[in-house]
């Protein structure tokens, strides 16, 4: 029977190769046309390859982790009938819309949720095999990541329950724990796990390498500072209870106003530093950067112009981005381009943070968590509710009083909040 080469297509301009992030498909497979066959990670997005024939798979290029170029074989499979040339390249593809851009100089950037984008070179008409049935609905929303240990598990992901229809790998474990068909049954009482070995590839590789050149390069320092938000929590509360239709606000954009209005006395906060050419690039806009914990890790979408943005517009940006990083839909435009970036854990708080650098900005900042203790105020023990502001900055731009009294311009904004809507 005649095999027929599916060699890696052009999948993007100026990329030479491409990382092999998941396998859909094994030698021996029985395959059918259009049928996911791997994921492919690019500098840009991360693609899914599809075959354009129906087959058994004789051959693949390699596993999860290796580079293969453009051009070079993919995967070799035999069909039945005439077959296109096995040594035909397919035409390169139209430039994708990626769902996640990834910059070397973006330490926090996730292994993105991959767009399905058809790979479609045509052969010769040939009879289509019968193909395997699959144990892993298609039908469901989960990140190939999870799709991938769902097969690997024999689970299928019709059946598994998540909060919003988007399955994890939180959903997952849940479902591995307590769901049957027969309905529920209790986790084993301190069942002990077998050793678990994973390859770090993809996005989860870059980001490592990010992380590493980040805390190679730039001599970091952290300043934290606690701030009363008692006054500027009982404004918000205050404005959502009179917002009408404009969207429930929560503490970041009010900080993100804060952010904003400091830095033109603090302009080397909301900068980047080139330094392999040795240059600092003080920004007048702020782009914001905002950490955003998605199902493949940390994403960082950007609010262009935040200076720019009332509260209410910052709060619906936020909301679109989170809801675009999450889901993969994000703009690679979005995703690129911060000047200065915002990192929270969120509910799961935390004292104080040492936040790492999105790498070539000088500035990190991270709100913590809230707590309510007493307080003196003036001869008076109060309840007030208190937070601590970490900010990490690169000290070969920042020096420590720079970042100490920005940090204190931001907390007589915070604590005094009817200054954020003074001009």
């Amino acid at each position: 029977m005649p095999k027929f080469t599916f060699n890696l297509p052009d999948i993007g301009e100026g990329i030479a190769e491409a990382e092999i992030v998941a396998w859909h498909v094994k030698v021996g497979d029985n395959i059918s046309e259009d049928q996911p066959l791997a994921d492919m990670m690019t500098d840009k997005a991360t693609v899914e390859m599809e075959s354009p024939v129906s087959g058994v798979v004789t051959k693949v290029a390699g596993e999860a982790g290796d580079v293969i170029a453009i051009g070079s074989m993919l995967v070799e499979i035999e069909v039945a009938g005439d077959a296109a040339d096995a040594d035909e390249t397919p035409a390169p593809l139209e430039t994708p819309t990626p769902a996640a851009v990834v910059e070397d100089e973006n330490p926090h950037a996730p292994e993105p949720v991959a767009e399905t984008i058809t790979v479609a070179p045509v052969p010769q008409p040939a009879p289509p095999a019968a193909p395997i049935a699959n144990s892993v609905s298609d039908k469901v929303m989960a990140s190939p990541a999870v799709r991938q240990r769902a097969k690997d598990l024999g689970v299928d992901l019709s059946e598994v329950k998540a909060a919003g229809g988007h399955i994890r790998h939180a959903d997952l474990d849940a479902f591995l724990n307590y769901g049957t068909q027969m309905g529920y049954r209790p986790a084993a009482a301190n069942a002990r796990r077998d050793d678990e070995t994973i390859k770090v590839i993809g996005m989860r590789r870059r980001i490592a390498d990010n992380m590493a050149a980040s805390k190679r390069h730039i001599p970091h320092f952290t300043y934290v500072e606690e701030i009363d938000v008692t006054a500027i929590e009982s404004m918000r509360a205050d404005l959502n209870a009179n917002r009408g239709a404009k969207p429930k606000l929560t503490l970041l954009p009010m900080l993100i106003v804060a952010i904003c209005k400091t830095i033109p006395q603090f302009p080397m906060i909301n900068a980047r530093f080139d330094d392999e050419n040795g240059v600092v690039t003080r920004h007048g806009a702020v782009h914001l950067g905002m950490a955003t914990q998605t199902d493949a890790g940390l994403m960082v979408p950007v609010i262009r112009d935040a200076q720019d943005r009332n509260i209410w517009q910052l709060a619906s940006e936020i909301t679109r981005l989170a809801e675009a990083a999450r889901s993969g839909s994000a703009k690679s435009e979005e995703l690129s381009g911060s000047t200065l970036t915002i990192t929270s854990l969120g509910p799961l708080g935390g004292i104080a943070t040492t936040p790492v650098i999105n790498r070539p900005e000088v500035a990190i900042i991270g709100p913590n968590k809230i707590v309510e203790r007493p307080m003196f105020v003036g001869d008076n023990i109060e309840a007030r509710k208190l937070m601590n502001l970490s900010i990490s900055c690169d000290h070969r731009v920042v020096d420590g009083w720079d970042a100490a009294s920005y940090v204190q311009a931001l907390k007589k904004l915070i604590e005094t909040p009817v200054l954020l809507f003074a001009d």
